[in-house]
């Protein structure tokens, strides 16, 4: 009896496998019936309905059978049912992460996602089946996104806007990072925006087996029980391009890119119009000389087969390596043309207008790739990122703490986060967030800033000053940065150094609400220093700035210092009076490092966000 549970599981998996939901659905249901306490078939029934609520309806049954039950919590989060909750663990297994362009045969696209289900049944079926398929939501996937978003060199110059290279749409991770998860996608080796296979070679019956053990051991990361395998079936398959292809791919993802181009090119020698082994060569060649020029290798797949939507994808992120937004742009629609339906096609879209600084489209593009394919990882990833230059903070933290349940290394997610965190005024959790960034990258040198506003609003003047100061030697003439070493010295008592910087960060003000800073705290410090009549003009000037580069608060001081400092007679204006002012300024906690009370950043784009380094 056990023996046919397991077949009709196996049918079932392998019905989803070929994309055949109803029947996988008709084969579960009849399991179900027979045994509805079995979280496993609750699980792998997500996978097969058709509609968000009957997923999270059945993910929810699984956990309540199983409260320990990852893949569950994990399908829950994304769909947004549970909270994003970094306890619950990933199933850990020590091989590389699944490929970032995987090889046709398990689909080219995405990477990453939940958790292998514990149960011991389910996990045997699948470390010893074929490369099976699970759907939608619930199966998350590691990132197709940026593994060489590089840091711009530091100049001097107004406050930074970080920007980043442009990511390889489908990049090649560098390898597993310590204790990451282990998707279930990679498993399962399977994409829920599914790319199909270049080619579907049919395989005679010497070499079917071997294909299916070759699957197997890839997904199990095993590559030289894969490399045997494959060199086995080119044996017996001497006029199949494919092989050739798939083993040119196993290298590159090792990568071994020397020998992935050799192998890309046994591939062209069984057949010159195999397009893939063109793509391929250009990846390796990449690999190994990230200026070369591809553009060749990418006109012969496409003179090979013009119909290769992917060949498309590859050469926009080449030309926007090289800020050609215009033709990136090109290539993308046609991508958009030859892939209809597919997240990777909107992701490249997000990439390339944050890129160009229209971030109004990026936002857009990012929601769309996110709403296509709940499951590519990268898609929060940008949607975080899109919604940070939006000065959209509070929507920033959602996806990027999704992200970072799966992706645990990317100090530039943890950067970025960080940022929002900072924004939003949960300075404990930016602080952990930014110290993560700075651990995992230090060239995340952007955290300085935030950590020290962070610092600052949680009234740790001396961690504020070290960030602020080691902010500093990287961006001198940053506002931001200027304007908190300013508050820090007011409130240090050290009032002629607390002047200095502020006249500095007066002279790097970009907008009038800066500017009013600016002067907001040169006043305080010249009433510290005791030159009243220069803070009576200050406290002046600010009260004749334009109300919208002001706030409330900061203009009800200026009107209570004023009367502190000159006396209810008619005294000659400018004039300094005989004794101290009566009353000084408590500080009081604002939204940013330099915030006088009530001040909000008005532009995200004044601070610097995440980069990468390659």
């Amino acid at each position: 009896m056990a023996e046919t549970v397991d077949s009709m599981l196996e049918q079932a998996i392998e019905a989803l496998r070929q994309y055949d939901k109803a029947g996988a659905k008709d084969i579960l249901t009849r399991l179900i019936k027979a045994n509805q306490a079995n979280a496993t078939y609750w699980i792998w029934m997500s996978a097969a309905v058709d509609t968000l609520k009957e997923r999270i309806y059945c993910l929810e049954t699984a956990l309540k059978l199983d409260p320990e039950n990852g893949t569950a919590k994990r399908g829950l989060v994304i769909l947004g049912a549970l909270p994003p909750d970094e306890n619950i663990k990933p199933f850990p297994l020590n091989r590389p992460r699944v490929w970032e362009q995987q090889l046709h045969l398990a689909h080219e696209n995405p990477r990453g996602g939940l958790l292998a289900d514990p149960a011991a049944r389910l996990v045997s079926v699948v470390l010893t089946g074929a490369v099976l398929i699970v759907a939608a939501y619930f199966v998350f996937f590691s990132p197709r996104r940026a593994t060489f978003r590089s840091s711009p060199a530091v100049t001097s110059g107004p406050s930074p806007t970080f920007t980043f290279t442009p990511t390889l749409i489908l990049a090649q991770p560098g390898g597993p990072s310590a204790g990451a998860p282990t998707p279930l996608a990679v498993l399962l080796g399977i994409s829920y925006t599914p790319t199909p296979a270049y080619v579907n070679t049919p395989r005679p019956p010497e070499s079917a087996d071997l294909f299916r053990a070759a699957q197997a051991a890839l997904a199990k990361g095993n590559w030289d029980e894969y490399f045997r395998e494959m060199e086995q079936i080119r044996q017996n398959e001497p006029q199949a391009a494919d092989i050739p292809y798939y083993i040119g791919e196993g290298y590159r993802l090792q990568g071994d890119c020397t020998q992935a181009s050799a192998s890309y090119n046994e591939a062209l020698k069984v057949s010159s119009t195999f397009a893939p082994a063109y793509l391929g060569l250009a990846r390796a060649r990449l690999c190994m000389d990230p200026g070369a020029d591809t553009r060749q290798l990418y006109t012969a797949a496409i003179q090979a087969d013009p119909g290769y939507g992917q060949v498309y994808l590859e050469r926009a992120n080449f030309y926007m390596g090289r800020k050609d937004f215009k033709a990136a742009l090109l290539d993308l629609e046609q991508a958009d043309h030859l892939m209809p339906g597919s997240a990777l096609v909107p992701l490249g879209f997000a990439q390339a207008y944050l890129l160009q600084g229209d971030n109004a489209s990026a936002l857009e593009a990012a929601q769309k790739a996110n709403s296509i394919d709940l499951t590519l990882l990268s898609s929060y990833y940008y949607l975080g990122r899109a919604y940070i230059v939006s000065g959209k903070y509070a929507e920033a933290v959602r996806p990027l703490r999704i992200y970072l349940m799966y992706e645990t290394q990317d100090g530039s997610a943890y950067a970025m986060l960080g940022q929002a965190l900072t924004e939003t005024q949960d300075y404990p959790s930016a602080i952990e967030a930014l110290n993560q960034a700075l651990r995992l990258d230090p060239s995340q040198v952007q955290c300085y800033v935030y950590r020290g506003s962070a610092y600052l609003r949680t009234d740790n003047l001396a961690g504020a000053e070290v960030n602020f100061k080691r902010a500093n030697d990287y961006f001198p003439d940053s506002f931001e940065v200027n304007i908190g070493l300013t508050e820090i010295y007011y409130r240090n008592g050290t009032y002629g150094s607390a002047y200095l910087k502020a006249e500095t960060a007066k002279s790097k003000a970009a907008n009038d609400t800066q500017l009013a800073l600016a002067i907001y705290w040169r006043a305080l410090s010249q009433e510290g220093r005791q030159s009243y009549g220069d803070a009576i003009k200050d406290w002046q000037t600010l009260l004749a700035m334009p109300t919208s580069a002001t706030t409330e608060q900061m203009r009800l001081d200026a009107q209570d210092h004023l009367r502190s400092i000159v006396p209810p007679t008619n005294t000659p204006k400018g004039l300094q009076p005989s004794s101290t002012p009566t009353s000084t300024p408590t500080n009081r906690p604002g939204n940013t490092a330099t915030l006088a009370p009530g001040y909000k950043s008005p532009t995200p784009s004044s601070t610097p966000t995440a980069t990468k380094t390659p």
